[in-house]
C-alpha cells in the first residue's frame, strides 16, 4: 500500500512528520512531497529527509503577493505530477494552499478508488488580517477554489472545531474530524524560580502584524498595579521593536533571548515565568496556537485571547486566564495574580498529555483512519 503526503510549507512540517510516522507505523510505502522553499525564512532548504522529496519552488519574499500566489499554484501543479507518477492508495493533503486542495479534488475524480484526506491546517484568505477586503470577490474566489474541493474528500480533518464550524455549510455531508497539533515528546530538567516580588511574562514565537502589542501593554499596565513585570521575549519578527517599545513604555523591564530551538534553554527561560502571553489580533481567525502548546508541554498557564478552542481549553484545565474581545477583564486578570492560581503547574501538564501529546494524536489518527478505510 502507497502514501503519499502532499504539504508545501516547513511550518506544517511537525505535523506532516507525525502523519509521516503514524502511516508508516500501520505498514504504507510513505511519501512526502514538499516545497523546497521555507516560507518564514525566505530561503531555499538545502538538508534532505528520508521519504521526503522536495520540489524546486519559486521564491518569494511577500507575504501578500502575485508572486506568492504564482509560487503556490506551480507548487501544487509540479507536486501532482509527481502524485500521478506515484499512484498511491491513499492521499493525504495540507491545505493550504488553496490550490492543493483544487488539484487533489481533480485527483481524486480521476482516481475514485483512492482515499483522499484533506487536512485543512489553516483557513486562507479568513485567518489573513486583511479585514474588509478578505470579502471581495478575488479572495472569495480564492476561498471558493478549497471550499469546491472538500466534496471530493473521503475525510476533512480540521485543524480545530473553530475551522470546522466556520466551514460548516461546506463540509455538509462530508466526514469530518478535528486534529489537534501535536508535540513531540521532549527531555528537559525544570526547576522552577519564581520570584515573588515582581511577576515575569514570557512572549514566544514570530512577532508580526497578527500580535496585538496595544493589548499586551494593556495587561503588563494591569499587572504592574499589583507587582513590577519582566518581559522575556523568545522570537523575533518585523514588529520586534515595536513589542520592546510597547513593553518599556509600560515600565515593563525586557529580557530579549532571540531565537532559541532548544527545549532546555527554552524550560530555562520558562522556568523564571509565571505567565505565557497568546494574544493575536481580534480580527486573526484562529483556534489554536502552537505557542500555546510549547508554553503547556513546559508547565506555563497563559494569559489568552485566541476564542473558540484556547478558550474552551484554558477553562476545562484552569491553565490560565481568557481575556475575550468584549470582556471587563482588569479584575480577573488582578485575582488571578493575587491569589497566585499561576502556581499550579500539574493542569498544564495533564492537558498536555490529554490534548497535544503524540500518543493523543496516533490515538485519534487511529480512530480517524478507522472511519474511511
Amino acid at each position: 500500500m502507497r502514501a503519499v503526503i502532499v504539504n508545501c510549507f516547513d511550518t506544517y512540517e511537525n505535523r506532516v512528520e507525525l502523519v509521516h510516522s503514524f502511516l508508516k507505523n500501520q505498514g504504507y510505502d510513505v511519501t512526502v512531497i514538499q516545497s523546497d522553499f521555507r516560507h518564514f525564512k525566505k530561503e531555499k532548504r538545502i538538508k534532505k529527509k528520508q521519504d521526503f522529496y522536495f520540489v524546486n519552488t519559486k521564491p518569494y519574499y511577500r507575504n501578500l503577493s502575485a508572486r506568492r500566489l504564482h509560487s503556490h499554484y506551480m507548487y501544487a501543479k509540479n507536486a501532482f505530477e509527481i502524485v500521478e507518477r506515484i499512484a498511491p492508495d491513499l492521499l493525504y493533503v495540507c491545505v493550504p494552499p488553496n490550490f492543493l486542495s483544487k488539484f487533489a479534488a481533480r485527483y481524486k475524480q480521476k482516481n475514485k478508488e483512492m482515499k483522499l484526506i484533506l487536512d485543512i491546517i489553516d483557513l486562507w484568505p479568513e485567518t489573513l488580517p486583511i479585514k474588509k477586503i478578505k470579502k471581495t470577490p478575488p479572495f472569495k474566489y480564492w476561498a471558493l477554489q478549497r471550499d469546491k474541493s472538500l466534496r471530493r474528500a473521503d475525510l476533512v480533518i480540521t485543524e480545530c472545531n473553530l475551522y470546522y464550524n466556520i466551514l460548516k455549510s461546506a463540509l455538509d455531508g462530508v466526514k469530518t474530524e478535528t486534529l489537534y497539533l501535536a508535540k513531540k515528546e521532549i527531555k528537559v530538567v525544570s526547576n522552577a524560580k519564581l520570584d515573588n516580588d515582581e511577576i515575569h511574562l514570557a512572549y514566544l514565537g514570530s512577532i508580526n502584524n497578527i500580535v496585538d502589542i496595544p493589548k499586551i501593554k494593556e495587561v503588563i499596565n494591569i499587572i504592574k498595579e499589583i507587582k513590577p513585570v519582566t518581559l522575556h521575549i523568545i522570537g523575533g519578527g518585523e514588529k520586534k521593536n515595536e513589542l520592546i517599545a510597547a513593553a518599556k513604555s509600560a515600565d515593563a523591564n525586557v529580557e530579549y533571548h532571540g531565537n532559541i530551538y532548544g527545549s532546555q534553554e527554552k524550560q530555562d527561560i520558562f522556568d523564571r515565568c509565571h505567565l505565557g502571553l497568546n494574544i493575536m489580533k481580534d480580527n486573526v481567525c484562529v483556534g489554536l496556537t502552537m505557542k500555546s502548546i510549547d508554553y503547556f508541554q513546559h508547565g506555563l498557564p497563559i494569559i489568552n485571547n485566541i476564542p473558540a478552542d484556547t478558550k474552551e481549553i484554558v477553562e476545562k484545565y484552569e491553565s490560565g486566564i481568557n481575556i475575550l474581545e468584549g470582556e471587563d477583564f482588569e479584575q480577573k486578570i488582578k485575582d488571578y495574580i493575587l491569589k497566585e492560581k499561576y502556581l499550579n503547574k500539574t493542569n498544564q501538564v495533564k492537558l498536555f498529555q490529554e490534548q497535544f501529546s503524540t500518543d493523543t494524536f496516533f490515538k485519534n489518527m487511529e480512530n480517524i483512519l478507522n472511519n474511511i478505510l
